[in-house]
């Protein structure tokens, strides 16, 4: 299974379209690291981090920099210019991104899913980055696992009571002197009944609007292909590694510490564009 899904990555670069859809003149990148070349295909469709990640390998941000992040079944990640041997000046944080300067998001979920093998945008969490912002040069290529359609189904699930937990707080804020009222004057009942009114009107807003389903199609890749379907639609997919997924799965099964921080260098020794 996994030559046969490594030949057709390959054919799938030799006729210079990839395998999520996308059409020919794409830009493809080389990441010459010292475990080996992977080459990746930036996605057309999402020309802010295509571009800007254009400008950071023209401008050598990627030489030397170090796979700071490595999980086992889930993603390898570099693009760090922080982690850079030598007199390079450092990128400092900005108010709002401790992984530094950021761009806009371009997320286009469910078109495109963390499978196996695509390249995403790092970011910082939602409690300081609601936009979902993009770090400028932080990236990661996603390994996963394979998942089934038990785990998928549950996956759902969870996204729609996350869904009906985020608009029934927003609903205990709107009505919070109405509340604060039914306890002032020890009124249980219609406090209480005020809260199932609420948790109701919540419930039924999320199953006249639910999220995205996992269709057939992203069920089958997440069964055959593996990847992180919990990712989807929280942080840009900008491209996919079209050749040396072999050395993605070498880099990702490196010893790391408890910070999951390789016990030995890992460098992209080079980035160019092809």
């Amino acid at each position: 299974m996994k030559s046969f899904l490594f030949a057709t990555l390959i054919f799938c670069s030799m006729l210079a379209t990839s395998c999520n859809g996308q059409n020919d003149n794409q830009t493809i990148v080389l990441l010459h690291t010292t475990a080996g070349d992977i080459r990746i295909a930036l996605y057309n469709d999402t020309p802010i981090h295509r571009d800007n990640f254009i400008k950071n390998v023209k401008d050598g941000m990627y030489n030397d920099v170090t796979f700071h992040r490595v999980i086992r079944n889930f993603m390898i990640q570099t693009g760090d210019p922080d982690t850079r041997q030598g007199n390079f000046p450092k990128v400092e944080p900005t108010d709002s991104n401790e992984l530094g300067p950021s761009i806009e998001g371009e997320i286009l979920f469910p078109r495109y899913i963390h499978q196996k093998g695509v390249v995403a945008a790092a970011r910082e969490g939602d409690d300081i980055n609601p936009d979902k912002r993009s770090s400028k040069y932080q990236f990661y290529i996603v390994t996963g696992k394979f998942q089934t359609d038990e785990q998928l189904s549950e996956l759902e699930y969870t996204r729609e009571q996350t869904a009906v937990a985020v608009i029934y707080d927003k609903l205990l804020k709107q009505h919070a002197a109405e509340l604060e009222n039914f306890l002032r004057l020890r009124q249980t009942t219609k406090y209480e009944d005020a809260l199932s009114r609420l948790r109701d009107q919540a419930q039924d807003s999320v199953d006249n609007n639910p999220p995205a389903r996992i269709s057939k199609e992203q069920r089958r890749l997440y069964r055959s292909r593996g990847g992180t379907p919990w990712l989807d639609g929280e942080y840009t997919i900008f491209g996919e590694v079209i050749e040396g997924m072999k050395v993605v799965s070498d880099i990702e099964k490196t010893r790391t510490d408890r910070n999951d921080k390789p016990l030995r260098d890992i460098r992209i020794i080079s980035a160019s564009i092809e």
